[in-house]
C-alpha cells in the first residue's frame, strides 16, 4: 500500500496554518492523516463594534421587500444571523424568512455553505469567486429599479460593484457585519516568518486573502519580504481557492497545490495529500536543512 492509500499520508509533514475557530476542522483533518501542524493566528475577525448599525439594517431588510442579497462571504452571512439571534428571537426568524424570500446571489461557494446551514440555497453563484465574477454574473441583467443588498466583506466598501450597481440602476443597501483585527499577535506571527525562513515546514495553506497580506507586512516591516518569498517557494504553498492564489501569486508565490473546482477544506487535504505523493522519492529533511 502507498503513502496516498493509506491512513497516514501526510506522515512526517509539517505544515503551517492560519489559526481560527472555523480552521480547527482543517487542522483536525491534516492531523489525521499524520501531519505535524503549526497553528498561527495571522488574522483574528470580529463582529462589527456597529452593532446598533448592524441591527437597524437587519430591520430595515427584513421590513422592506428587497429584490436581491449579494452574499461575498460566508463569515459574513453567519455574522449578519448572530447579530439577529442575540437582537432578539423575532429578529432572527424575520431574517430567516426575509432571506427565503429575496434572490440570493452568491460570489462563491462558502456563502452556499452557510444558506444550506439554514436550510436554503443560492439562486445564482457568480461565474467566478471574485468580485468581477459577481459583475460578470450580473452584466446581463436588468437591474434597475431593484433593491439589492449587499454583504461586504470585512471594511472593504468594494468600490467596483458599488459602482456597477449604480450605474445599472439598482438601488443599494450594504453592510458590514465584520471587521479584520490586524494587530491580532504580532510576536506570534514574527515566528511564523522566523520559522518559514528556517525552513521549518514542508507546506504552509492559505485560507483568505488578508492572511497573506498580514504575513507580508509584518516581513516588510522587519525587512524580511524577500526572505519570505524565498521561504515560501521553496515549499509547498497552497490556497483554498483562486482569490487567494491571485494574492499570492502578486506577491511573487508559486502556489503548488489548490482544488480543481471545490474551494473547501476537504478538497485542500486531498490535495495536499496528493501533491506529496508525487514527491515521495523525497522524504521529509530535517529542519533547516530544505533546499
Amino acid at each position: 500500500m502507498n503513502d496516498v492509500e493509506s491512513s497516514k499520508p501526510l506522515a512526517g509533514r509539517r505544515i503551517a496554518i492560519p489559526e481560527s475557530r472555523e480552521l480547527l476542522i482543517f487542522a483536525r483533518m491534516l492531523e489525521e492523516r499524520g501531519a505535524e501542524v503549526y497553528s498561527c493566528p495571522l488574522v483574528a475577525i470580529h463582529d462589527s463594534p456597529e452593532t446598533e448599525t448592524i441591527e437597524d439594517w437587519l430591520n430595515d431588510f427584513c421590513r422592506n421587500r428587497y429584490d436581491d442579497l449579494i452574499l461575498l462571504t460566508g463569515e459574513g452571512l453567519r455574522r449578519l444571523l448572530g447579530f439577529a439571534e442575540r437582537a432578539n428571537g423575532a429578529l432572527y426568524r424575520d431574517f430567516v424568512a426575509a432571506l427565503e424570500r429575496v434572490r440570493k446571489i452568491t460570489r462563491g461557494p462558502k456563502p452556499g455553505a452557510a444558506l444550506r446551514k439554514i436550510g436554503l440555497k443560492a439562486d445564482i453563484q457568480a461565474v467566478h469567486p471574485t468580485t468581477d465574477g459577481v459583475i460578470e454574473t450580473l452584466a446581463n441583467e436588468n437591474l434597475q429599479g431593484r433593491k439589492i443588498a449587499v454583504q461586504l466583506y470585512g471594511s472593504e466598501p468594494n468600490l467596483p460593484l458599488m459602482e456597477f450597481l449604480a450605474l445599472k440602476g439598482a438601488e443599494v443597501s450594504r453592510v458590514s457585519p465584520y471587521i479584520y483585527a490586524d494587530q491580532a499577535e504580532d510576536q506570534k506571527v514574527t515566528e511564523l516568518i522566523e520559522k518559514l525562513i528556517a525552513g521549518d515546514f514542508d507546506a504552509m495553506a492559505f485560507t483568505s486573502s488578508p492572511q497573506v497580506r498580514r504575513l507580508f507586512q509584518i516581513a516588510k516591516q522587519q525587512g524580511r519580504e524577500e526572505q519570505l518569498r524565498s521561504a515560501l517557494n521553496n515549499i509547498h504553498v497552497a490556497a483554498v481557492g483562486p482569490v487567494v492564489a491571485e494574492s499570492l501569486e502578486a506577491l511573487g508565490i508559486v502556489v503548488k497545490v489548490m482544488p480543481e473546482s471545490s474551494f473547501f477544506m476537504k478538497p485542500l487535504v486531498r490535495q495536499l495529500v496528493l501533491a506529496f505523493a508525487a514527491s515521495l522519492s523525497q522524504p521529509p529533511q530535517a529542519p533547516g536543512t530544505r533546499s
